[in-house]
């Protein structure tokens, strides 16, 4: 070993420039060594700090191999053979735990506490006597220069003793301060040395000792086990190649179509739309309102349960429901400037949800899915069968026949279940119980109308003039009688006793008109010029060209209207403008009926007079939230009314035998139940001798 440098005792009192050169070299090797030690002890309490951690990690590690038995995978429960193997190595980690905290105290006996054993204590004292000797040093060159101040003449001797005095305690003390100081600083490059090593040689001993103990505790006793272990991780292994094989199989296969599939609506020139859908499922966007005005469109996955509309939010286990479809009613609308847009609509038009589909295919499915729904397919014995049955009818029905013969035999079912829907016939010729040839009833090839295109006239307010119309004809003008009428003031009394008369009887029909105002929520189908109106199956042929033109051509917009059903005439009010879109007089409509298997549908025929003398005869067709049979029976009301103003006696009969509400106008239909046997059927009262 080389020899160490170290400081003379014997030149500590001298204190020369020479000593304070090689003390200021000790003092810099002092302070590197401190700096390196902090170093070295940082790093090993980090190598202890990991020791413990590891410690922690393997008890955690045990307890988490336990708990896998105590899991409750949504898929089932692990094998038993995963979960013994789990349990074996929790014991065998739980054992390697307790060798883990033996080598972490080790290493905090031997290695860490030597190395803070010597920091604080030779490090320290060596900082500690530099500082004694520093400031043993300031004072004896304090004392020095007071003595050195002393004058030489009028010399005090009492004054220079004690200076004197003060001078050699101060020199004593600096001396012994760096007699201390000189002795520590030459033990340190002793020490440093047996510092530096006792650490790392505490270090290798405990991971030796660690080693050995892991060694002999499971070295023999696991070799068969891991064996075992190994086997089963080779076997899994397999397997789980296999899979991945056929999945990347079937990953090829399905990535091998068409990249169209992924473009948004790729199949719109000729989509393949599936009409019998009972049931559906899919993404759509649906409409909210935030605000007056504003609204906003989430994206959410629908799908339809029985006659339910269910919808779900994403992460969600299961959908809420968001509409009733039974007896609803759905209609392509225009949103936002939005395509695919469509709407459905309570039975009772109060409550209706808008929503937007991704594509041609689905908009079109949905549409027909909630069609069929609606109709209540689903309760029936095979609801497939029926879906398809009722599309097929619509497919024959779309394109007119002119050939009678053909057409016959796809609508004899047709034409017997027709004959026994409610209708009203206002004229019934003779040969009325004959079944006319189709296209005696429709020309073929007749234009449908599938929206309300006539010009909208506002209600003309009779009374918005300046003056007030009084009701019974009065003058406001005081009557001026000459002095010649003064004589047969007698005669002017009958006359207007009579005129009074005859005012309140006009007043009297009047009020009469105002009892009849009944208001229906109703969607226009369709209209089309007809060729008579002398039976009521030009209306049911209408309706089965205007719903199977509908469907084929994928129309389903509908446009909603009020219904104002008078004693006088039939108009279809704009339910937000309160616009009239089309009036028609009462007395012009010949024929009307609702349809028996779907009883919210209604038709009647108009017949118009033309310019050249003759007759227009056009069929409309309604479809109402309410059956259709109210509507009918409110029709024949009004013209009962209007033919009863005629005849007095008749107004007396109809008053007393029509019932009223609470609030004094007619009750239309009275609320009977389907298994009452005394209830009368609507088709009596429809019939009428106006």
């Amino acid at each position: 070993m080389p020899a160490v440098d170290k400081l003379l005792l014997e030149e500590a009192l001298l204190d020369s420039p020479q000593t304070r050169s090689l003390l200021s070299v000790f003092e810099e090797d002092a302070g590197t060594l401190t700096e390196y030690t902090n170093q070295l002890l940082q790093t090993m309490q980090r190598v202890y700090g990991a020791q413990n951690e590891m410690c922690l990690a393997t008890q955690q590690l045990s307890s988490q191999l336990l708990a896998y038995e105590k899991q409750n995978f949504a898929l089932g429960k692990g094998d038993e053979e995963v979960i013994s193997t789990l349990q074996y190595f929790a014991n065998v980690v739980n054992e390697l735990n307790v060798l883990h905290t033996e080598l972490a105290k080790q290493l905090a006996d031997s290695m860490v506490l030597p190395l803070i054993q010597f920091r604080e204590k030779d490090l320290t004292e060596v900082s500690t006597l530099k500082d004694l000797f520093l400031l043993a040093s300031n004072e004896h060159d304090l004392s020095m220069a007071k003595y050195s101040r002393l004058p030489k003449k009028r010399e005090n001797e009492k004054l220079k003793a004690e200076i004197a005095k003060e001078v050699a305690g101060a020199r004593r003390k600096q001396h012994l301060s760096s007699l201390q100081y000189y002795c520590a600083l030459n033990a340190l490059q002793y020490r440093k040395r047996t510092a530096m090593l006792d650490p790392i040689l505490g270090y290798t001993q405990g991971q030796i000792a660690f080693l050995k103990k892991g060694y002999d505790m499971f070295s023999k006793k696991m070799d068969g086990f891991l064996a075992s272990v190994s086997g089963m991780i080779q076997r899994i292994q397999g397997e789980l190649e296999a899979e991945a094989e056929a999945m990347r199989i079937t990953q090829q296969e399905l990535l091998s179509g068409s990249d169209a599939i992924y473009t948004p609506d790729y199949d719109a020139s000729s989509p393949v739309i599936n009409r019998n859908l009972i049931q559906k499922a899919g993404y759509l966007n649906m409409r909210s309102k935030t605000g007056l005005v504003t609204t906003t469109w989430e994206r959410l996955y629908f799908f339809t349960q029985g006659g339910n509309l269910m919808c779900q939010h994403r992460g969600e286990v299961a959908g809420g429901l968001i509409q009733d479809l039974d007896n609803c009613s759905v209609m392509a609308v225009d949103c936002e400037d939005r395509r695919y847009c469509f709407q459905i609509t309570s039975p009772n038009g109060k409550s209706s949800l808008i929503l937007q589909a991704e594509g041609k295919r689905e908009y079109e499915e949905w549409i027909c899915a909630i069609n069929n729904i609606s109709r209540q397919i689903y309760l029936s014995d095979n609801p497939e069968a029926v879906a398809i049955r009722l599309n097929q009818t619509a497919q024959q029905a779309v394109t007119p026949i002119t050939s009678f013969d053909k057409k016959l035999e796809n609508t004899t079912q047709s034409s017997e279940n027709m004959a026994q829907t409610v209708s009203h016939n206002e004229s019934l010729p003779e040969h009325a119980n004959r079944e006319p040839e189709m296209e005696q009833l429709i020309a073929p090839g007749t234009p449908i109308q599938f929206d309300i295109v006539l010009p909208a006239s506002e209600f003309q307010d009779q009374n918005r003039g300046n003056r007030r119309t009084n009701p019974f004809g009065e003058s406001d003008d005081k009557l001026d009688m000459s002095a010649d009428e003064g004589s047969s003031l007698k005669q002017y009394r009958l006359v207007n006793v009579l005129t009074h008369c005859l005012l309140f009887w006009v007043f009297l029909l009047f009020i009469l008109g105002l009892l009849l105002q009944q208001m229906f929520v109703v969607r226009f189908l369709g209209s089309m010029a007809v060729k008579t109106d002398h039976t009521n199956q030009v209306i049911f042929e209408a309706m089965r060209q205007v719903l199977a033109a509908r469907a084929i051509h994928n129309i389903f917009r509908m446009t909603e209207s009020h219904l104002m059903v008078t004693s006088k005439s039939l108009r279809l009010i704009d339910p937000q403008t309160q616009v009239i879109r089309i009036s028609f007089d009462l007395e012009n409509i010949t024929q009307f009926a609702a349809h028996l298997e779907n009883k919210r549908l209604v038709g009647f025929v108009v017949c118009t007079p033309e310019a050249s003398g003759d007759e227009s005869l056009s069929a409309y067709v309604l479809e109402s939230n309410t059956e259709g049979e109210k509507i009918c029976f409110a029709i024949s009301l009004g013209k009962e009314i209007a033919a009863a103003e005629k005849d007095p006696e008749a107004l007396a009969q109809l008053m007393s035998s029509v019932p009223l509400s609470n609030d004094g106008k007619f009750v239309l239909l009275n609320v009977q139940s389907e298994d009452d046997p005394d209830s009368v059927p609507c088709t009596e009262g429809l019939e009428s001798e106006a």
